[in-house]
Formats: C-alpha cells, structure tokens, sequence
C-alpha cells in the first residue's frame, strides 16, 4: 500500500516536467532575415569608340624669358603682373644714366680716332707723292702706311665701341618678343639686376594655341590612328584651320577626330585639339614616346604648369563589345569579379577580364559575361555567392557611372564589404 501511494506521487511532478519541456520545444525558431533588394542592369552589347588616356603637362606654345642684360638698378615695370601684353610693349626699364654717358664717351673716342686718321691718310698721300723723288726715307713711307692702318684701327674698333654703348642703352628697355601673359615679376623695381649675368625678371607666354606635352606607350603609339599622320607639316598654322573643323563636329584634313582634354576637376575642355609632334624616339627607361598637342585658348584659361589627361583614340575599334558599369566590378586581390543574378534569382559572382575604358564610367570586358546578364550595379556590398536576392531594374541613370566617376577601385583600396563575396566564392559549399 505504502508503494502504491509512493508511486501517484510522483505522477504530479512527471506531468509537469512534461508539460514544461513542450512548453520549450513549441517556441518559434527566429526568422531569416529577408533577401537583399540590389539594382541590377543587363550586359550591353555595341560597337564604342577606344581611347588612349595619358596624362599631360600644358605648357605655352611660346615661353620668352625676359632677361636684364646690363647692370644697373631697376627704375620702372610698365605692365601689371599677369596681365595680356603685345608684341613690343615696353615692360620693364633700367637706370640709363651710366649708358648715356658711355655713348658720349664713345662718340668722343671715335672723333678722336677719325681725325688721328684723317691727319694719317693726309701725311700718307705726301709721302707717296715724296718718296719717289728721294725727298723722303723709303722707312718713313712705310711708317705713314703703318700709322695710317693703324688709325683706321682704331676708327672701327671706335665705331664698335660706339655702337655696344648704344647696344647697352637699348637693353635697359625690356620689351615684349611675343604677344601673351606676362608672368609676375620676380625682382622688384629699385633692386640691382645684371650684376652676375641676365637676372631673369619675368617670362612671357603665348597661350593661343597651348601646347600639351604627354607621353604615349609604344603600344599606345603603334595604335593611335590617324592622328599621327603627316606630322611634319602639322605646325601652328596648320593647327588653327583645323580647330573651327573640329568645333563643328568635323575631321581634321587628314581624318582623325583629334585629341580631347580632362581637367583637373574631372570636366572636359570644350575645344578638341591636334597632335603635331611626335618626338625622335623612344624614352628606353619608360617605354614611351614624348607627344605634343595644340588647343585653341582664345581665352587664356589653360595655363603653363596645369595637369590634364589626355585622350587619344585608339584604332582598334571596339567590335561588338561587352560593356559594364564600372561600379558594378568588385575588385579583389588584382582580379574583378561581377555578380550575376540568375533566373531564380540566386547570385553568381563571375570573374571576368578587363579592357579597355569605353567611356565615362564604362568599361569593356572581354569575358566572364554575356550579353543580356543581370548584373548588380548598386548593393555589390550585400551579395555573396550563391546568395538569393530580390532584383529591381536600375533605373538609366544608374546603369552607368556619374560624369568624371573614378575608374574601378584597386585592390589596396576596394571596400572591405567587397572582399566578402570573393572570398565566399571560392568556397560556395559554406552555403
């Protein structure tokens, strides 16, 4: 009996250990997160024009260095730092008076020496007329010959002298060579200049055309169409007829579309311009050949000094390319990879090899895609591979970069939530 009652007593506390681990078992299991919305745009398909991009150096077309080539105190600067002056426009003087002096000194010497010479000349036509009739020495016949050689010595070396001191005023008058900007002065007006040699006082440049200096590779140089033809007759004048040509839209004369310009703010330069030169060779140490353009400047706002890139187009034609948003690639470890969005809207990350930039944000693949993939041009952060996703068109203006976007990252500087996916896809089994 005491048994009995021992075992109902435990039922109680079975059936509510019982209940309490159903009670644990029915709670819900935390629900997944839901699929990441990305934006995603199809792989296109078209011929593009290829660009060469170098970056250049501007420079004027001419760069006249003013110079003081006598000594003396600076007494005046007759233009205003910065400013557009002619051709001939005076621009700085120096203190005359000691040159002034030296020209009436010369003036004087050279009297000197014509009438010593006169008087010579004279005595010497007596001579010869004496010396046969043994009035005189035939010694001092030769002597009236050497004085009077001598005194027409010192007539021209009179008349030199005389015109160096006039030389020496003209200098002390510093004109412009050429039409241009004239730089700001480096010596001020009341310091000495020419004590040790030309003191430089400031430079001049001819800005209309400006000329670019870039290098090109040898590939690049071999590659370039016909932008490089006929380059020994392609001088400034040349240039300016064909720069209305290219503002229309036209060919040069000889059919290239010319050479475009980015400034430092990543804007294009309105105006096209033209390669005329092309140095003699190769820099071995680089693997490049030194190019030069010209740019229409009417209004002076390309400077000597400023950096540009360049682009050249290329003569390789971009055939039937495969074209994707540069913000689109994940950079890793050197390599760049895409993700592709399947049909059951799962994500494949493809790497694909790069070509060429096509464009302002747009850039050539040359495999890993198709024409017409479903790539992910905004959440590239969010995806790994084999990842589902829930995919919205982006809009045009999404499909491609901004104006002036930066080329795709390099892998020192690719976003850390990039390196995820690549890392997952090698190993697509973790999922």
């Amino acid at each position: 009996m005491q048994g009995s009652e021992s075992r109902w007593g435990i039922w109680p506390y079975a059936t509510l250990l019982l209940l309490s681990g159903c009670g644990e078992t029915s709670k819900a299991a935390p629900a997944a997160p839901p699929p990441p919305t990305v934006l995603v745009a199809p792989v296109a398909k078209r011929d593009v024009t290829i660009d060469i991009e170098s970056v250049g150096t501007l420079d004027g077309y001419v760069n006249a260095d003013i110079r003081a080539r006598v000594r003396g105190f600076l007494q005046s600067q007759n233009y205003k730092d910065g400013a557009y002056v002619k051709e001939g426009q005076l621009l700085f003087t120096i203190d005359s008076s000691e040159y002034v002096t030296a020209i009436q000194s010369a003036k004087a010497t050279l009297a000197r020496a014509e009438a010593g010479q006169t008087h010579n000349k004279a005595q010497l036509e007596r001579y010869e007329v004496l010396g046969p009739a043994g009035t005189v020495s035939k010694q001092e016949v030769e002597n009236a010959q050497a004085s009077n050689a001598d005194s027409q010595g010192a007539v021209l070396a009179a008349r030199a002298a005389l015109r160096q001191a006039e030389l020496n005023l003209g200098y002390t008058q510093m004109r412009a060579p050429v039409s241009g900007i004239a730089g700001v002065a480096s010596v001020r007006v009341g310091n000495l200049v020419g004590q040790e040699g030309p003191t430089l006082l400031t430079t001049v440049s001819q800005l209309d055309p400006v000329r670019v200096n870039f290098p090109l590779s040898e590939v690049d140089y071999v590659q370039s169409p016909g932008g490089l033809k006929n380059l020994e007759k392609r001088d400034v004048a040349w240039a300016k007829a064909q720069f209305p040509k290219l503002d229309k839209g036209e060919p040069t004369e000889d059919g290239d579309t010319g050479v475009q310009l980015i400034l430092a703010d990543g804007s294009v330069y309105p105006h096209r311009g033209v390669i005329v030169t092309a140095n003699r060779q190769v820099d071995a140490t680089t693997g490049t050949i030194l190019m030069q353009a010209l740019f229409p400047n009417t209004d002076s706002r390309l400077r000597p000094g400023q950096y540009a890139r360049v682009k050249v187009p290329r003569s390789e034609a971009g055939k039937d390319a495969l074209l994707v948003p540069e913000k689109a690639l994940i950079s890793v470890q050197g390599s760049y990879s895409v993700a592709v969005v399947g049909n059951d809207n799962k994500v494949s990350l493809r790497r694909v090899e790069l070509g060429p930039i096509a464009g302002q944000g747009i850039r050539v693949v040359r495999n890993g895609v198709s024409e017409g993939d479903k790539i992910v041009v905004e959440g590239t952060q969010k995806v790994t591979d084999g990842a589902t996703v829930v995919p919205q068109p982006a809009p045009p203006a999404s499909a491609q970069a901004a104006p002036g976007a930066a080329p795709p990252p390099s892998a020192a500087t690719a976003p850390a939530a990039s390196a995820a996916p690549a890392e997952k896809a090698a190993s697509p089994a973790s999922h």
